[in-house]
C-alpha cells in the first residue's frame, strides 16, 4: 500500500507540473491536467493515505471517555 501511495502521488505531481508547464502555450489540456491532479489528490490519494495510516489503530484511544479523562487527571496529578 505504501508503494501504491508513492506511485499515485508521483503521478499527481507530474500531472500538475506538466499542466503548469504547458499552461503558458495556451493549450486547453493544461487546465484539465491541473484540475485532474488536484481532484486526484483530494478524492483519491488523501482518503487512501488516511486509511493506510489509521487501519490498525483503535479509535477508543483517541476519544474522550470517562476512563481517559481519569487517566489524564492521574497523570497531571502525579507529574
Amino acid at each position: 500500500m505504501k508503494y501504491f501511495l508513492y506511485i499515485i502521488f508521483i503521478l499527481i505531481v507530474a500531472s500538475v507540473s506538466c499542466g503548469l508547464y504547458i499552461q503558458g502555450s495556451g493549450n486547453p489540456l493544461a487546465e484539465k491536467l491541473i484540475g485532474g491532479g488536484i481532484a486526484g489528490l483530494f478524492f483519491v490519494w488523501m482518503p487512501l493515505f488516511i486509511y493506510h495510516r489509521w487501519k490498525n489503530r483503535s479509535i477508543q484511544n483517541y476519544m474522550l471517555t470517562k476512563e481517559n479523562i481519569q487517566q489524564m487527571n492521574r497523570y497531571k496529578r502525579d507529574k
